[in-house]
């Protein structure tokens, strides 16, 4: 997908703030943060949502997972608590088309959200 954008920043045609990065997996802090942590978890090959996650990605969900608990530890998030989000579709805030994670804290997080 080369018009992706998330596509794009893996390859590295697009600067950004870097969190960490594995194999498979990059994690990178949102341009637009709604939180004082608020850090997107990306798999490096294009998934385009949630819905699109097959039996073979298992072990990259994993590999995602492990990341998102390791960007909370790095971010100092772990004790006060942080907020996991992904979206699916235009009408959820699905801005890009590519599987992402929303990793959010650093601040009491409200329900609903907002």
């Amino acid at each position: 997908m080369s018009e992706c954008l998330f596509c794009k920043i893996v390859k590295g045609d697009i600067n950004l703030s870097k969190v960490m990065e594995t194999e498979n997996v990059l994690a990178f802090n949102d341009i637009n943060p709604q939180a004082p942590v608020h850090v997107l978890v990306i798999p490096k090959v294009h998934i385009s949502s949630i819905t699109k996650v097959q039996k073979e990605h298992s072990a990259l969900i994993s590999d995602m997972m492990q990341v998102i608990n390791e960007v909370a530890k790095k971010t100092g998030i772990v004790e006060s608590g942080f907020r996991v989000v992904v979206n699916h579709g235009e009408n959820a805030g699905q801005a890009v088309p590519h599987l992402h994670f929303h990793v959010l804290g650093g601040r009491k997080m409200t329900w609903p959200p907002g």
